[in-house]
């Protein structure tokens, strides 16, 4: 199975500790965030997987020479000249995927212990395009699924702003999305947007015409490493 990890971002709210080194190769319980992640998913039966990579990208090109791709394939997806966001980021790299296979996509700063391979059991039943992993925790961002588990909305609570995709469901559940999704990449002949765009976006437009839905993993552990808070949180989980 293949999988795409997300690792291209500045790590801006890990600020002091990312002025000089990528969010990637950031250790929790002295192993890189990178480490963790593609361990993970090599315990669920990875065997190729391809990284985007933008601010300090020769680094996390090193490590992955130091330790020799973990022993499977492992390539790179250069964004240093232009950061592409999560959609465009995976536009570039749909050549790493042929074309009706699943796949797993993976932000880099995610720890969890999420069973990938019931994610992915999930997802072919259901027969959807995309598999959101969501759980029940206080956000300002939050999908809207109905009682089928189906992506129909998306809401900011700080803002008020509000997207459905389907107008009928009026009772929509409100779930956060934990980063990682699985993904059938006929994705791709439906992708229109180009260039610099959010997931985020293609997956409510694709949501009208398409089954996407959200796998809940509300037992699982899970830490977004996006602060220096939340690293010490889990720093302290893994100790």
């Amino acid at each position: 199975m293949k999988a795409m990890i997300f690792a291209a971002g500045t790590g801006t709210r890990l600020k002091p500790l990312t002025d000089n080194i990528p969010k990637a190769l950031i250790e929790v319980h002295n192993t890189p965030l990178l480490e963790h992640v593609i361990n993970h998913l090599i315990n669920a039966g990875v065997t190729d997987i391809i990284i985007n990579v933008h601010y300090l990208a020769e680094q996390i090109i090193d490590f992955l020479k130091i330790k020799n791709n973990f022993g499977i394939n492992i390539c790179i997806s250069d964004e240093s000249d232009l950061l592409l966001d999560t959609g465009g980021g995976l536009l570039k790299a749909s050549h790493f995927f042929n074309k009706t296979e699943d796949f797993i996509i993976y932000n880099v700063d995610i720890l969890s212990d999420i069973n990938l391979n019931d994610m992915l059991t999930y997802h072919i039943n259901n027969k959807s395009l995309a598999t959101l992993a969501v759980r029940n925790r206080e956000t300002n961002r939050y999908f809207l699924f109905n009682t089928n588990l189906q992506l129909c909305g998306w809401k900011n609570i700080q803002t008020g702003y509000l997207i459905k995709t389907v107008e009928k469901d009026k009772d929509l559940i409100p779930l956060a999305f934990s980063g990682i999704h699985i993904v059938n990449a006929k994705i791709f002949d439906l992708i229109k947007e180009t260039g610099m765009f959010s997931m985020t976006s293609a997956y409510l437009r694709l949501a009208k015409k398409n089954k996407i839905t959200g796998y809940r993993h509300d037992s699982s552990q899970w830490f977004d490493i996006g602060k220096i808070e939340t690293l010490k949180e889990a720093e302290i989980y893994f100790k």
